[in-house]
């Protein structure tokens, strides 16, 4: 079989079919077209195993469909291998190997995974009232396991703590989990987190997110403002999902471009006319057109102050392409500031720092050693547009005041 569709680089799930179009294998890729190349090399037996160099042979076309990220790709393929039980599938994984997820039947359920095995044992049988809902099957543990803290930073839920035991469990002081155990949430409030979980994970976010709208817009009009604001959060973190954690490796690995890297700066002097820039390169390549201004609002003297403030009204832009890389200007103070506003949005971007000596030169980085050693010179490059951008910006702006 040859390939004679131009495949594309994005995420999604890949079927190969048979005789009569019987489907022998389903998978999830990163990038279809490198997934899906793969399988056509010489070493596959080598890399592959004899089992899926049997299916390339039997198979007769691969037919694709194309997801917005690679955790709704994991999802997808979870969902179709379930329901079409492709042979080869189940000849390269036992099925009491696979995983699934687990919401069991409590007045506050725990959000669990579980392999096929564990789910026969007496106390969990699928068929018995102590499970609410079964997703899977997930061929591999660990890419489930970090699909599953993406989701949770989106929708907080209980796994292990006691309800109203008293006083909240680690994953309640940083953010995974509701305060199931301090009484922080009630049964029916957090019967919509379950509810919204549910929905992910049967592929239903297009639906979701039209309810999360709503909901959205009724807070806001009942002036529940903070609910509103939590709503909003959640709509852009599954819009924007960033599936760092399924891509770190097939990026750290290649020297290839990065999308988009924006890199941040901010200008003043002694905290006055206090402004900030963002700067766009796409494959290396500045694109000006994406460039921003910000008049930071919060007149202060505190970079990492008037950094949060911008990364804070950048992100309000769910229009905007996300980047695949963030840089700033400076130290671990400002790498600090980046990661942490991220992680209030429950985004994950590399963050990488570019510290400077007395005389504002570059001087080294902060930030994952081996992006850096592949892409210093891009990130010294949108280190210095930033830079440049921001002075000419405050420059600018000192010049009007002055005429004024």
């Amino acid at each position: 079989m040859k390939l004679t569709t131009k495949l594309p680089d994005k995420p999604g799930i890949y079927i190969f079919r048979g005789s009569a179009r019987t489907i022998l294998y389903i998978g999830k890729a990163t990038s279809l077209r490198t997934r899906i190349a793969s399988y056509f090399r010489r070493n596959l037996i080598a890399t592959r195993g004899p089992i899926i160099a049997e299916m390339v042979e039997q198979a007769k076309s691969v037919d694709f469909i194309e997801t917005d990220s690679v955790l709704e790709a994991l999802i997808l393929e979870a969902h179709l291998i379930k329901k079409h039980q492709p042979p080869f599938n189940t000849k390269e994984k036992d099925n009491k190997s696979f995983n699934y997820v687990v919401i069991t039947k409590e007045d506050f359920p725990r959000v669990l995974t579980m392999r096929g095995r564990e789910l026969g044992e007496a106390d969990l049988k699928p068929n018995t009232s102590n499970l609410k809902a079964i997703f899977g099957p997930f061929p591999q543990g660990s890419v489930l396991r970090e699909a599953l803290a993406i989701v949770r930073k989106i929708f907080p839920f209980r796994n292990k703590c006691k309800p109203n035991s008293g006083k909240p469990c680690f994953n309640a002081q940083i953010g995974l989990c509701p305060g199931v155990c301090a009484g922080l949430i009630s049964k029916t409030e957090y019967a919509k987190t379950i509810h919204r979980i549910k929905m992910f994970f049967e592929g239903r976010k297009k639906t979701l997110v039209s309810r999360l709208e709503r909901e959205m817009k009724t807070s806001a009009k009942n002036l529940k403002f903070e609910e509103a604001g939590r709503i909003k959060k959640m709509i852009f973190a599954l819009n924007h999902i960033q599936d760092v954690a399924f891509l770190k490796a097939d990026f750290l690995k290649s020297p290839g471009l990065f999308e988009r890297i924006e890199a941040y700066d901010v200008a003043h002097i002694s905290g006055t006319n206090v402004v900030g820039v963002m700067v766009v390169l796409e494959d290396n390549e500045p694109k000006k057109s994406d460039y921003r201004k910000f008049k930071i609002k919060t007149s202060t003297n505190d970079d990492n102050a008037s950094l949060r403030e911008m990364l804070e009204r950048r992100f309000n832009h769910t229009e905007w392409s996300m980047p695949k890389l963030i840089v700033v200007d400076g130290g671990k103070a400002q790498v600090n500031t980046a990661e942490k506003t991220l992680k209030e949005w429950g985004i994950q971007i590399p963050v990488v720092g570019v510290v400077k000596d007395e005389r504002h030169k570059p001087k080294g980085f902060i930030g994952n050693e081996i992006i850096v050693q592949e892409r210093d010179r891009v990130i010294l490059l949108a280190n210095s547009e930033a830079h440049r951008f921001a002075i000419g910006f405050h420059r600018q702006l000192r010049g009007k005041i002055k005429k004024n």
